[in-house]
């Protein structure tokens, strides 16, 4: 317990990295949004983007050490928990709107099955192995990467995969989210909120980005789109594990059997 408290003081005495903190936010502020018109579309490019470009520059240089590096770690639950708890304010006002988006919010959760049917083939055409399970039964978020090490163990060729997946997902997620859905929210005649409710993946920072750049795209829309992306992200803490559970995973297994049935593992 003494330990744990000496951690968490330690923490927030690192000024190192409150510095690096506070000068990257206010550098990202000051830069602020740009938009490049793509065809009738617009690609944005918000602060959030330049904060990740900039702190994983910042983190291959000898201003972060490996002591600034895992003081982080839980400051990013905290920062997530702050956006959780917007989120449930902006949430119980557009109730309404949202229960009315019911079925559509529930059904969302199956489109992450795209990975399998996509992503999957083309990890084994390019020589991939087991590895190509962990990576692509789902986007690879946390209850992901704890169903995969409990089946299959962390040195396993699936744990391998699973989190090559999430470390990559963690690094570009939420650029290519941020960048996707403002540019199709755009070009595209499809409601900003189905894009809003496709943004809840299960990953706090990708629904942050995505949902912020369909907020520069449509301000007027900013409560409903956090409503939808805030409900639709929930959805996919909560249901997604048992989708993969009981989907994702045992038909990932099937059709890697099928297109390697020839092939020696």
């Amino acid at each position: 317990m003494k330990q744990e408290e000496n951690s968490i003081i330690g923490i927030w005495k690192d000024w190192r990295l409150h510095a690096l903190v506070f000068i990257v936010v206010v550098l990202t502020e000051f830069i602020g949004t740009f938009s490049i018109p793509v065809g009738p579309g617009v690609i944005l490019l918000l602060p959030m983007l330049y904060a990740l470009i900039i702190g994983l520059i910042l983190y291959f240089t000898p201003a972060v050490k490996e002591k600034q590096a895992k003081n982080a770690e839980p400051i990013i639950v905290l920062g997530v928990s702050l956006l959780l708890a917007k989120i449930g304010v902006v949430i119980g006002p557009s109730l309404p709107e949202v229960i009315a988006a019911g079925p559509a919010l529930l059904l969302q959760e199956l489109g992450n099955l795209g990975t399998i049917f996509i992503a999957l083939p083309v990890a084994i055409w390019l020589g991939m192995r087991r590895e190509a399970i962990g990576m692509t039964h789902s986007i690879g978020r946390e209850p992901n990467v704890g169903l995969i090490m409990d089946k299959y163990g962390i040195s396993s060729p699936e744990g391998r995969g699973v989190m090559a997946m999430y470390i990559f997902g963690t690094v570009f997620g939420a650029v290519f989210l941020g960048l996707i859905a403002g540019l199709l929210a755009t070009i595209t005649p499809l409601s900003p909120l189905s894009f809003a409710m496709a943004s809840g993946v299960g990953s706090g920072s990708m629904m942050a980005a995505a949902s912020g750049s369909l907020i520069a795209a449509f301000p007027e829309l900013e409560n409903q789109i956090i409503a939808f992306a805030g409900a639709s992200n929930l959805l996919s803490l909560s249901t997604g594990l048992w989708i993969s559970l009981f989907i994702a995973l045992p038909l990932t297994e099937k059709i890697y059997a099928l297109m390697t049935r020839n092939k020696q593992d």
